[in-house]
């Protein structure tokens, strides 16, 4: 039994749903996402400000795509009416980051400036006189999530100094390193 597929989404208020065959479009204030289900696994139904998924059968592969279409359905009302945001820092001597056009250059102790293009869809912002820290924001989750784990893969951070590249929030545990004999 899928637990998260069996939820009820509520549309927000300000969005619209459009469900065209086995395509569902969800268009909002922050944008317009759509989404392709498997139509012979699982029924979507648009009824009375609610989204509904339900499956065909029993069979594993329906139960499996039960859950991932009610998670993406829900991921595209929260991306058009409220946006997602991941918030990156670099640590370390000479790292940083600077916004060149349409480009991010990342200085992140290599002999030469790493240059990551910004994906159409995905807005970069920098806090005042902080070069240390990108605040990336989207309406697409799969998305925003890709080009962050892109750019934290320059320079994983490492657990001895803690340098390289983060998520604002995550914790790196720290090791103690040798010890002089």
């Amino acid at each position: 039994m899928s637990r998260i597929g069996n939820r009820v989404l509520t549309i927000p208020e300000g969005v619209e749903v459009k469900l065209e065959g086995n395509n569902v479009t969800c268009s909002g204030p922050k944008g317009t996402l759509s989404f392709e289900f498997k139509n012979k696994s699982v029924n979507v139904e648009v009824k009375d400000g609610t989204v509904v998924v339900t499956r065909v059968n029993d069979l594993k592969t329906s139960k499996q795509l039960h859950g991932t279409t009610n998670a993406m359905i829900n991921n595209m009302l929260i991306g058009v009416s409220e946006g997602y945001k991941k918030e990156l820092e670099i640590n370390g001597v000479g790292y940083r980051f600077q916004l060149q056009g349409g480009k991010i250059v990342v200085s992140a102790g290599y002999s030469h400036p790493v240059n990551v293009d910004i994906p159409e869809g995905i807005k970069v912002e920098m806090p005042e006189k902080s070069q240390t820290e990108l605040i990336l924001s989207s309406n697409d989750k799969q998305a925003l999530g890709e080009f962050a784990a892109n750019i934290r893969k320059i320079r994983k951070p490492e657990p001895y100094k803690g340098k390289g590249i983060k998520y604002k929030d995550e914790h790196i545990r720290r090791k103690e390193g040798k010890k002089a004999a």
